[in-house]
């Protein structure tokens, strides 16, 4: 039998495995609106994987302690994420003394990824969260999709604090309102009003890059942008 370690020193890695995959697997994170400071219950949308990773993310950007509710199943087969805050659906007291004493409480309402689009129908146990720890209830809205670049781009949009009645009248307004800003927006451009927080690795196949420039002079071709001395 395998005894276990000491986990302390898997955070770390564990962290920088996150943050890793976001910059190689998504050309940037832009948001707007102001995330909650102190302690809430995150309510997002759940469009795509990356979710749970993206406002671990935000939250670390903040130095904010962060828990996600995790399908128990999921959890089990990963039980590391544990180390970065992973919950399953039983802690929920336990979770509500965290968002109670100053942590951001991710859970997703609808309970499933769920296709782009309006919410499917929303579980009450962030409103529950909300009540029993007296933190606020912040309705997300998140989309990972494909624009100019050739990886996804990831769009989170914070709402205003709300109560749990409200909860699906809000999150439901919030995404249809993030839908609508990114189809008026310029393909190659953020939408107005979301700021990156986090840069991607990846470059537009139509971006002017240094390999671009030394292909461009090694076949003789005039340089457009006076970029490369001779």
């Amino acid at each position: 039998m395998i005894r276990p370690l000491r986990r302390a020193w898997m955070v770390p890695l564990l962290r920088r495995s996150v943050r890793t995959q976001l910059r190689r697997g998504l050309a940037g994170v832009w948001v707007r609106g102001q995330p909650p400071a102190g302690g809430a219950v995150l309510a997002p949308n759940h469009p795509s994987w990356w979710d749970g990773y993206l406002l671990a993310e935000l939250a670390w950007q903040q130095a904010q302690p962060v828990r996600v509710m995790m399908d128990t199943a999921q959890l089990a087969t990963f039980p590391f994420l544990s180390l970065l805050g992973a919950r399953s659906p039983g802690d929920l007291r336990a979770l509500a003394r965290d968002a109670r004493t100053g942590a951001w409480v991710i859970v997703f309402p609808e309970g499933e990824i769920r296709p782009a689009g309006r919410p499917g129908d929303l579980h009450g146990g962030a409103g529950w969260l909300a009540r029993t720890s007296g933190a606020p209830l912040c309705p997300v809205a998140l989309r990972v999709m494909v624009r100019a670049a050739p990886t996804p781009e990831a769009f989170v949009r914070f709402g205003a604090p709300c109560r749990p009645a409200e909860l699906p009248a809000r999150l439901q307004a919030l995404v249809e309102a993030q839908d609508a800003e990114l189809a008026q927006a310029r393909p190659d451009q953020p939408p107005a009003g979301y700021l990156c927080r986090v840069r991607g690795q990846s470059a537009r196949p139509d971006q002017d890059t240094l390999p671009v420039r030394l292909l461009r002079r090694l076949g003789g071709w005039a340089d457009p942008h006076g970029t490369m001395k001779p």
